[in-house]
């Protein structure tokens, strides 16, 4: 009778029956890597909105609409009080730059204020360089919105903003979910709304639709769940 051959013993690296198995970890994501934005593609996109919202904001001043966010309301301060436009649009920004500082990245708020000065420059020169001899009214009031609406956009998917209404706006959205849209919009419709003191009221129903306009834009295309470059 022939003995029964030896078994081999089992190998330290080989799972006995009782040791669980241990799933093998999953690679690592690149979507880091892969879709965050360069700065190259910062300064082009800070550029293009800029721009956009310049020519969106000459649209406007041609026809007298009025505009939301925090120039709607230093306007407004500046008709009501007679200071001037720009002490009262510097004073008015002063908590929501300390809110960037001290809750936000600081390339936030370097973009943001490169965003503010390019815009100054491009409101100015603007009008020289662009002129509308036929523009109605609600044409303007629409085509302005979505001009101002895709260069926030821009700004927003860049984590830059203008300033003031919208640096409290992103910020909700990163830190509690809100839309910025929604944000964006109630704010404009009140400074639009209190805009009847200084304007016609043809001119602020032209210019809520503008701010609903530009506002959808925001609501529809800004959302953390369906976009992840930053």
């Amino acid at each position: 009778m022939n003995a029964p051959e030896p078994s081999n013993p089992p190998s330290a690296d080989a799972p006995s029956a009782n040791t669980p198995a241990v799933a093998a970890p999953a690679p690592p994501s690149p979507v880091s890597d892969l879709t965050r934005h360069s700065l190259t593609e910062d300064a082009l996109a800070l550029f293009s909105a800029t721009l956009l919202i310049a020519l969106g904001v000459a649209i406007y001043s041609r026809d007298h609409l009025l505009s939301g966010g925090m120039a709607g309301l230093a306007f407004l301060l500046h008709y009501a009080t007679g200071y001037s436009f720009g002490k009262v649009f510097f004073v008015l920004n002063l908590p929501f730059y300390v809110l960037a500082w001290r809750k936000m990245d600081q390339a936030f708020v370097l973009k943001t204020m490169a965003a503010v000065a390019l815009l100054s420059v491009m409101t100015e020169i603007t009008p020289q360089l662009v002129s509308f001899d036929t523009l109605h009214p609600a044409y303007a009031a629409v085509l302005g919105g979505l001009l101002m609406g895709v260069g926030f956009l821009m700004l927003f998917r860049h984590r830059a903003s203008l300033g003031g209404i919208g640096i409290l706006a992103f910020y909700l959205q990163e830190s509690r979910g809100w839309k910025a849209g929604h944000i964006q919009m109630a704010v404009d419709c009140v400074i639009v709304l209190l805009a009847l003191w200084t304007a016609p009221l043809s001119n602020v129903a032209l210019s809520i639709g503008g701010a609903v306009m530009l506002n959808l834009i925001l609501t529809m295309n800004h959302r953390k769940d369906r976009y992840i470059a930053s």
